[in-house]
């Protein structure tokens, strides 16, 4: 049963050598590499298009615009709503992926049917497979330049736009890679505090940093990822029972200084893989792999649940629930979930508890 275990696991983590990683959607994670991105914002009223500003070279901004210009005759562009396609355009890249936005302007009392008028932004660079990883930071950070629009004729074009839109890269793909970078071997820490729910607090650093951790933990939690809210919110309500100290990262150093760490075999077993792809520079590769821990951790989770229903029947399997949990690596967050979300049940608490003081004597071993 062990076997098996080790090369579930091994397969979630060794993204580089599954078939749908081994295309070119997902560039440079065999070298290290410089990806060229590109932003575009265009004034939409009606039915046409003005561009207002762009990072393309000249030849490829009027391909763009026809895309565009096919894509809102059609309807496929919603307000608000991001939308994520390859574009050929005339690019050393050739086809990139490409996310576009319609940001609708307010009504007012002087224009009340202007409907479909509005700005529509594009960020350019990377995959189509890439940038869906990161569909809900692209349409936050979208979002955050609504209220910069509003400036009649964009006399801010220069000043707040422009920088905020060249940004768009480092500020809504690039804070997984940074937090790596930061805490390099340590990430487990990170990856066990967002299993358990622990608040992580950084000291002596820039707001950025703190931003980068924050959405890091964010991002490695379970949150929305199970198919039932009972799951996250029984971890939520497990620690709030446990009393566990806040996780400190100490920037006053390089490397930063992290205390109050927890970490387990399952959380360790990461490491390397976030190491690997943070050395390529590749932060689709980074979000991937954290998306496959997500998922082999949800899992792992649905299996203890299994077994536990069984071990109130079986004497067997109780004893394949003790060897899941020794094997996994994952046993404490486990168990944390499983007697918060079995806490009514008494049968299966006594089956938790039996188990809790197996892995007890299994960590003093």
């Amino acid at each position: 049963m062990f076997s098996s275990q080790t090369s579930s696991f091994q397969d979630s983590i060794d993204v580089e050598e599954r078939d749908e990683f081994d295309s070119e959607d997902i560039v440079g994670y065999s070298q290290k590499i410089q990806l060229n991105c590109y932003y575009t914002i265009y004034l939409y009223q009606g039915t046409s298009l003005t561009l207002i500003d762009s990072s393309l070279p000249s030849e490829a901004e009027p391909e763009l615009r026809t895309y565009i210009s096919r894509r809102l005759s059609k309807g496929a562009l919603l307000g608000g709503m991001g939308n994520i396609a390859t574009v050929e355009l005339s690019l050393p890249e050739q086809a990139v992926g490409c996310y576009c936005c319609l940001l609708e302007q307010e009504r007012s009392p002087e224009q009340p049917d202007a409907d479909g008028n509005g700005y529509v932004i594009c960020f350019m660079g990377g995959s189509e497979k890439g940038l869906n990883l990161f569909r809900l930071e692209l349409d936050k950070y979208v979002q955050g330049l609504h209220s910069s629009l509003q400036t009649p004729e964009l006399q801010n074009l220069e000043t707040e736009v422009r920088p905020y839109l060249s940004r768009w890269y480092e500020e809504s793909v690039m804070h997984i890679y940074r937090v790596v970078q930061l805490v390099q071997s340590n990430i487990s820490f990170l990856l066990h505090a967002a299993l358990s729910h622990t608040h992580v607090e950084v000291t002596n650093s820039d707001e950025r940093t703190k931003a980068d951790v924050s959405r890091f933990i964010k991002a490695a939690s379970l949150q929305g990822l199970s198919q039932q809210d009972t799951t996250t919110a029984s971890l939520c309500k497990a620690m709030s029972e446990d009393t566990q100290s806040d996780v400190v990262i100490d920037c006053s150093s390089s490397p930063p200084t992290l205390t109050n760490t927890v970490s387990n075999r399952f959380c360790d077993g990461w490491i390397q893989a976030f190491l690997n792809a943070a050395e390529r520079c590749n932060p689709f590769l980074l979000r991937q792999i954290l998306e496959n821990f997500k998922l082999k951790a949800i899992q792992d989770m649905n299996s203890l649940k299994r077994f536990v229903r069984q071990a109130e029947m079986s004497h067997y399997a109780l004893f394949r629930c003790c060897q899941f949990l020794q094997g996994c690596g994952n046993g404490d967050v486990l168990l944390q979930n499983a007697r918060a979300e079995h806490s009514d049940l008494p049968e299966a608490c006594n089956i938790i508890a039996v188990l809790d003081e197996f892995l007890s004597e299994q960590t003093q071993a």
